[in-house]
């Protein structure tokens, strides 16, 4: 989702953000990054792996010097890519969903290209020198010791589970809190519902081919009649023709829709893991706010010193969660009306020319003698 502020301010063209190719030896992929500067017409190709994304999205949740950051909802990085030698379908299915489909990690590649270019295309985190240094730099960032970043001051423990629930004082942030639980819930299941589909596609490809591929055996039979094989070659490249429509279609279901929805989903975790961090502010605020209430004389001026930073820091950290909410619910309408508009014009193109080839197989088997 592309932000919506101005782009003059921005080092990088998001745009121009392309993952070429992927190269995997053994269990290890290194991703070909191409990119161009907005003030230069020279592009720029460096070669990255997992753990320099991890890397830069980590140096993203640490950077202390920009103010309101907690209400930033950041680019949400896909999940590692697991080693081949280590994992099950299931397994990968699980962690990656539809990015662990496809041939050659391109959908994967995909999603690596939507994270950086989201992050280069947001108002905030575009403007960090970051991002150009992960994309120009010769060395690898990887294998940097990055600072702890503030999504690790703010676990997911019990302690953190108790703030989750913790009353919002603006009903505003109260109903996205509790729009976006219920959201990231359905889209994940959303999500899973899908994939079940595209493999139940899957499946039926397979077993069609099985099928087919056996119809052919039987031609070798000695006392098959010429009738009878002619029958049996029919069904076969029916069989074939179906088995095709049925990837055609799965193939259109996982780069359209299922990116999508894979998209979206993360999105929604993101935008809830932002609101869960201005929550934590919220607490310590307030807890602030009844230790200056019981302070000492002696002790009093101090602890409203900090109140008031505590209420700055707070009361900016809404302001640009508010500016971030309202920019993403209007980009994810756009984002998922254009792959759902690819989906269907795939899905329309792959049907028009599936009907027009089992159109000719069903004038060749009115041919054949009752």
């Amino acid at each position: 989702m592309e932000g919506s502020n101005d782009q003059s301010a921005l080092s990088v063209n998001a745009n121009s953000i392309k993952i070429t190719d992927v190269t995997q030896d053994g269990d290890a992929l290194t991703f070909a990054i191409t990119s161009q500067k907005l003030s230069s017409d020279n592009g720029s190709c460096v070669f990255r792996t997992y753990e320099d994304f991890d890397w830069l999205q980590q140096s993203l949740f640490s950077q202390e010097d920009i103010a309101g950051l907690h209400g930033v909802i950041f680019p949400p990085l896909p999940a590692k890519p697991l080693p081949s030698s280590s994992h099950t379908q299931a397994k990968a299915l699980k962690l990656l969903g539809f990015l662990a489909l496809g041939d050659n990690w391109q959908l994967y590649c995909k999603a690596l290209e939507f994270y950086l270019q989201q992050v280069a295309a947001h108002s905030i985190l575009g403007k960090s020198k970051l991002l150009p240094s992960f994309l120009s730099s010769t060395e690898s960032p990887g294998n940097q010791r990055s600072k702890k970043s503030i999504l690790d001051r703010f676990s997911h423990a019990v302690e953190e589970m108790r703030k989750e629930s913790h009353k919002d004082v603006d009903q505003f942030f109260q109903n996205e809190r509790e729009s976006s639980t219920h959201m990231t819930v359905l889209f994940k299941a959303t999500t899973e519902k899908f994939l079940d589909i595209v493999l139940a596609n899957q499946r039926l490809s397979l077993a069609c081919g099985h099928f087919s591929t056996s119809l052919r055996l039987c031609l070798s039979q000695d006392d098959l009649s010429v009738v009878a094989s002619k029958i049996y070659l029919k069904l076969s490249d029916i069989m074939d023709a179906v088995k095709s429509n049925l990837d055609k279609v799965s193939e259109n279901d996982v780069c359209t829709l299922g990116l999508g929805l894979d998209f979206e989903s993360r999105y929604q975790e993101a935008k809830r893991e932002m609101l869960f961090r201005r929550t934590c502010k919220l607490v310590e605020l307030e807890a602030i706010i009844k230790n200056a209430e019981k302070a000492k004389p002696n002790k009093k001026v101090v602890m409203e010193k900090i109140q008031t930073i505590t209420q700055k820091e707070f009361n900016l950290i809404s302001s640009v969660a508010k500016e971030e909410i309202e920019w993403y619910h209007k980009a994810r309408v756009i984002v998922l009306r254009d792959f759902l508009t690819r989906w269907c014009e795939k899905q329309l193109h792959t049907a028009r020319e599936s009907a027009a080839l089992f159109s000719q197989h069903l004038e060749a088997c009115r041919q054949f003698p009752v």
